[in-house]
């Protein structure tokens, strides 16, 4: 990345939000995306599980994501969910219903982009009706596009209507290490 005052190349700082000028000393925050993701065009050495292009490092709020620019998918680690949720809502509150979710999305096979091995996809045992992937080994979760969204502006009260499958706790509580 390139200084958008000076033109000289930026370094990422050791926040990882923003960049700094080591030529004229700006410092440059990357805008948010339309998902309200600050892509940071930095390299992650992973690739997406879903379309296999490269990943970028990312912040969503103040909590860092592995993010495909492609796609808009986003690999965090599970105990990040909770406080992640947490802050969307205090941010955009809680919004109507969302639609029941696609039960197709329970036999897509993706592997980890960690380590490799098959992800487990599953009913999200909170509110939102939304199916998520999950390597228990790397205690990481791949969320497509909108489903963090969808989780975070959904009521309490969806989730006891939440389809649940045998062996998934019904508390986002279950993801935290």
């Amino acid at each position: 990345m390139n200084c958008p005052s000076c033109g000289a190349p930026m370094k990422l700082k050791s926040d990882m939000q923003s960049f700094k000028c080591e030529y004229c000393l700006s410092v440059y925050f990357p805008e948010k995306n339309d998902d309200g993701v600050r892509v940071l065009e930095e390299p992650s050495g992973h690739d997406c599980p879903v379309c296999t292009v490269p990943m970028v490092h990312a912040f969503l709020g103040r909590d860092p994501i592995i993010y495909c620019t492609k796609c808009n998918g986003m690999m965090l680690a599970m105990a990040m969910l909770e406080s992640m949720i947490d802050e969307e809502r205090s941010a955009h509150g809680v919004a109507a219903a969302p639609p029941p979710p696609d039960k197709e999305d329970l036999r897509r096979k993706i592997n980890c982009p960690q380590c490799h091995r098959p992800m487990d996809a599953h009913f999200y045992g909170g509110p939102g009706n939304v199916v998520i992937d999950s390597c228990e080994d790397c205690c990481l979760l791949w969320l497509d596009r909108g489903e963090l969204m969808r989780i975070a502006h959904a009521s309490a009260d969806d989730a006891a209507s939440a389809p649940l499958t045998s062996g998934v706790d019904s508390t986002a509580d279950s993801f935290n290490e």
